[in-house]
């Protein structure tokens, strides 16, 4: 009775603890992921400043109309001798000048170097949102990654525990045959000592555990010290097949795709370094106003107020004959660097290509040492189950129950890892492909 009363009391305790630590999913480690993550803020302010130039792209495209204005005030002497020997002279002659004009300047042909540039910026802009794809995508790898590193874990939590209940029982049987004399002192020594060794990687397994969840919480952009529960499994999708994979990576993989949109940008920076060749022509105009007030003069034939008003417009026409062959240069680097941008995209792809097979043959091989260790485990559980009832009827050595119990504990490493392994090679098959946010 006071032994089931003690068990109750345990369980609650244990669910008590288990309501204080609320359970973290891996979709909302990603979320979490998604909004604090430092890496992906930096990129969507990249992101917003990319948005900023391409908000004004046909800005370029507008006339420039500038306001000027100003205002003199003179107060002069002036003293003048004239070839006659008459003199004229005056002390404080003041006078007034207001000047004010608007002035339009319009670029209305640059050899299409205008339209180059809006579609250099507009490229400019699916460049840095697909920076800001590919730093998410890496990023929600990373959470994945971490979060079932963390699951991977705590089963071997989990494993080291039904070990340790193994060994209490090895204790508690090694014990009761030495006080009916049919055990030995070693066995029970042995049995502790084994028992020991199997709390210290309990205690080792705990701190493991919290370690992965401080940089979990760093990945989330999350301060340290948050406790939280992860899942006790590890998903996975269905077989993911290597033929549609290649289909549909060239379209889906971001690394490529940034590869393409670099090529547009160099293709209209050449766009833009021909225009130089061509002529340019601009339509100028603008409104003056000028107005002269002089209180006095010595110069009879001087105006004392003076006013000129009106619109004045006209066309000018820029030729480049010679500039020091700056254009000739300029074009021939902007070609090299369309060529060296395509030849990166075919790089790129050969790499990628690479890496989707590598990827594909681990996830291949991982799902195939998971099934063998799923058929493997059942067999040392069994056995060990068998080793312990005899041990318990005393016909089989301590030595022979370690065998199997290690066996058993062999067993469920290599299944956790591979449950493990299995999730990092399909997690990264898809990461290649570019599916992670589909």
């Amino acid at each position: 009775m006071k032994r089931s009363l003690l068990l109750i009391v345990i369980s609650l305790a244990f669910s008590r603890a288990a309501w204080n630590q609320s359970l973290l999913t891996v979709e909302e480690a990603i979320a979490n992921a998604l909004k604090n993550n430092f890496e992906i803020r930096l990129a969507k302010n990249d992101s917003a400043a990319a948005a900023l130039d391409y908000q004004f792209r046909n800005a370029a495209m507008l006339p420039r109309l500038s306001a000027n204005a100003g205002l003199t005030l003179n107060n002069n002497d002036q003293y003048q001798k004239f070839t006659d020997g008459a003199i004229r002279q005056r002390k404080g002659i003041r006078s007034e000048n207001l000047t004010t004009s608007v002035s339009l300047n319009w670029t209305l042909f640059n050899g299409g170097r205008l339209y180059a540039t809006r579609d250099r910026l507009t490229a400019l802009l699916e460049v840095s949102k697909l920076d800001v794809k590919t730093n998410i995508i890496n990023t929600v790898a990373q959470v994945i990654n971490g979060y079932y590193a963390i699951v991977q874990q705590k089963q071997q939590l989990r494993a080291i525990e039904e070990q340790l209940n193994i060994n209490n029982e090895r204790v508690r049987l090694a014990e009761y045959k030495l006080t009916i004399g049919v055990g030995t002192k070693p066995d029970v020594l042995q049995s502790k000592v084994d028992l020991n060794a199997t709390k210290a990687a309990q205690l080792q397994q705990q701190t493991n555990i919290a370690l992965l969840k401080e940089q979990l919480n760093t990945i989330m952009g999350l301060g340290t010290g948050q406790t939280y529960e992860v899942t006790d499994s590890i998903p996975f999708l269905e077989r993911i097949a290597l033929q549609e994979a290649r289909q549909t990576m060239i379209g889906s993989n971001p690394s490529l795709l940034l590869a393409i949109k670099q090529i547009d940008v160099a293709r209209y920076q050449l766009r833009e370094a021909k225009a130089e060749r061509w002529p340019q022509l601009n339509l100028t105009t603008n409104y003056n106003f000028n107005r002269l007030d002089n209180i006095a003069v010595v110069n009879p034939f001087q105006p004392l107020f003076s006013r000129n008003n009106g619109l004045n417009m006209g066309i000018s026409t820029s030729i480049p004959l010679f500039n020091q062959f700056t254009a000739k240069r300029t074009i021939r680097a902007a070609t090299l660097s369309l060529q060296n941008r395509q030849l990166v995209f075919d790089q790129q792809r050969n790499q990628v290509d690479l890496q989707l097979v590598q990827a594909y043959n681990e996830y291949a091989a991982q799902q195939k040492a998971l099934a063998l260790e799923e058929e493997n485990i059942a067999l040392a559980k069994e056995n060990v189950d068998i080793v312990l009832e005899v041990y318990r009827l005393n016909a089989t050595t301590l030595l022979q129950l370690k065998e199997a119990q290690k066996s058993l504990q062999d067993a469920q490493t290599r299944l956790i890892q591979a449950r493990f392994l299995t999730k990092r090679a399909e997690t990264e098959l898809l990461r290649i492909k570019g599916d992670l946010l589909r």
